[in-house]
């Protein structure tokens, strides 16, 4: 069922201490900022996190990798010119970073989403990733079989929701959202507005409300800081 809240501190109290928590964006673009601060509040630690990369400048996911909330990410691109957060963590081995191709990373969250129980990739074949997994030459060519990643919780950013809790995205804000919701036991939802339940074109829905759990409206999101 779901539970039209709010505010976003309300939105992020079920988050426990341990949880594996999805983190939408790819960098800033679709970041649930506003969710994420809430989750700093609230207090819940040693989490897992699954996100594109290890957060930007200090704030968002920086922010709570910063205050040691995050025991381990799981990630494609932790390191960029602004990751200073991360890379002190994990120089001082206070955070665990699981690395995954990006396409890999997105495969196997579509995976848990999905139902899939794994597949078989050649990407990362032949290298360090692939050590302690199997491997199979099909056609010739080495592959990898990599398992789903399923979440806890998704914190998610889209543009707009009806109340039955169907979501669309803005360009490419819409990166990781809609697979995240659909990997995780719980999605949890910022919009920007929220309409009346047939107010959107079927044909443009992305993430059917099934997938959310939680929806909270921002009208007022904070903007993101400068690269």
């Amino acid at each position: 069922m779901l539970n039209i809240l709010q505010d976003v501190d309300e939105a992020v109290a079920p988050i426990y201490d341990g949880a594996t928590v999805m983190i939408g964006g790819f960098g800033k673009a679709g970041q649930p900022v506003e969710l994420i601060e809430a989750l700093l509040r609230q207090g819940a630690k040693d989490l897992t996190v699954v996100n594109n990369n290890a957060g930007n400048g200090e704030e968002g996911l920086a922010a709570l990798i910063g205050a040691g909330r995050v025991s381990k990410i799981i990630c494609s691109f932790p390191r960029q010119s602004d990751s200073h957060v991360f890379d002190a963590k994990f120089r001082a081995g206070e955070i665990e970073l699981e690395l995954v191709p990006q396409g890999n990373l997105a495969e196997r969250i579509r995976a848990a989403g999905a139902g899939i129980g794994g597949f078989f990739t050649p990407t990362a074949y032949g290298t360090p990733l692939a050590e302690g997994k199997e491997t199979r030459m099909i056609d010739g060519r080495g592959y990898v079989f990599e398992t789903p990643i399923h979440a806890d919780f998704a914190l998610v950013k889209a543009l707009k929701a009806d109340r039955t809790g169907n979501l669309i995205y803005r360009k490419t804000a819409r990166n990781f959202g809609p697979i995240m919701a659909a990997a995780a036991k719980n999605a949890i939802v910022q919009v920007r507005e929220i309409v009346e339940t047939g107010e959107l074109d079927p044909e443009i829905i992305v993430t059917p409300g099934i997938y959310v759990n939680s929806l909270v409206q921002v009208s007022r999101e904070k903007a993101p800081a400068a690269a």
